[in-house]
């Protein structure tokens, strides 16, 4: 049995087998953790195939799961199906809607089109109501999922290389309605905009974790901090203290899970996609994006891709083994308003009151 939360290597089930949930998401529901994810166990740039459905483990401590199988499965008969597992679904979002009772989850695919599912029940089954729609008529990158005390939901979205959007979601919270807000435009693309954007609140301060867009190399994290929930987000803290590789210790942050019965802990949830990859320097990565998703010659393009190319031994960054990917999950510490991320090898919830 663990007793620790352990980063730097494979996280395993309670049978020993590793744990497949990348963007992963934890939820605490009748006594008990559910931790989910996109299943990427078949996903060793070999089979092609992109996912294996969302899947779910539970837990009574944190510490140890128990693997309950998925709760979205692939499908594998319609090839034009968001589910087919060689279409590009991820970053699936469950929230709950408490005036309808249902479990909604979101994911996107990376045709930039979101996709909206509903249950009676966490474990599913799964019934799509919303497919391939674009909130607020754009595309939609990375997100998030929250909602008010009043229970008027929201979503945060990346609009690919341009912007963060943050809306308000219907009723039902399967689509999104009312006007956006936007902020972080960057003038320049690719690797400067921002991505991934994961919300908390603590008390009266909102915050939005947000990542630069390097593909599956990661990069560091920004924090930007709000007096309400759709901005305006003000601030690009680097959370990651002591982080000498400038990549958010090799990661991604996906999710901020708060723990219940534990005075302000809160834990980010992140994804180590490439561990093999970790000696490439952040900066090699910055130039290698600058030259190909800007008004670079084709010369300079050429030879960010041969570069790129003799670090990871592969012509094609897509084709890489991310069933390996790890995740990294770090307790979030406050000095004052100010969130703070610490390396830990190891750590226990007994070390918080």
């Amino acid at each position: 049995m663990n007793t620790f939360i352990k980063n730097g290597e494979k996280m395993c089930d309670i049978e020993g087998k590793p744990i497949c949930v990348q963007f992963p998401h934890i939820i605490f529901h009748n006594n008990k953790y559910y931790l989910y994810g996109s299943n990427k166990e078949f996903s060793n740039g070999k089979t092609g195939f992109w996912h294996w459905g969302i899947k779910m483990y539970e837990s009574t401590d944190l510490y140890n799961w128990k693997d309950l199988g998925l709760i979205i499965p692939p499908d594998t008969d319609d090839e034009n199906s968001p589910l087919n597992p060689r279409n590009m679904m991820d970053a699936p979002r469950i929230i709950y809607n408490k005036n309808t009772k249902k479990w909604v989850c979101w994911i996107i695919n990376m045709n930039v089109a979101a996709y909206s599912f509903v249950s009676d029940s966490l474990l599913g089954p799964y019934e799509m109501v919303g497919e391939g729609f674009k909130p607020f008529g754009m595309g939609v990158g990375d997100f998030d999922l929250a909602c008010d005390d009043q229970g008027q939901g929201y979503v945060f979205f990346n609009r690919p290389h341009t912007e963060i959007v943050c809306g308000r979601l219907t009723d039902d919270y399967t689509r999104v309605t009312g006007e956006p807000k936007s902020f972080f435009k960057h003038p320049e693309s690719v690797p400067f905009n921002r991505e991934a954007p994961t919300y908390l609140r603590i008390s009266q301060k909102h915050y939005l974790i947000t990542s630069g867009t390097t593909t599956f190399y990661p990069n560091p994290s920004q924090v930007a901090v709000s007096d309400s929930i759709c901005g305006p987000f003000e601030g690009a803290l680097n959370p990651h203290v002591d982080d000498d590789s400038n990549t958010s210790f090799h990661s991604q942050i996906r999710s901020v899970f708060k723990v219940p019965n534990k005075k302000d802990l809160y834990i980010a949830l992140a994804d180590r996609w490439l561990p093999d990859f970790m000696n490439i320097p952040y900066e090699k990565c910055e130039e290698w994006h600058l030259a190909l998703y800007n008004n670079s010659t084709d010369e300079d393009k050429e030879r960010a891709l041969k570069e790129e190319r003799e670090y990871t031994g592969t012509n094609d960054l897509f084709s890489l083994d991310i069933s390996k990917a790890q995740y990294v999950i770090l307790p979030i510490v406050f000095e004052g308003d100010i969130p703070r991320i610490y390396w830990r090898d190891s750590w226990s919830l007994d070390e918080f009151e």
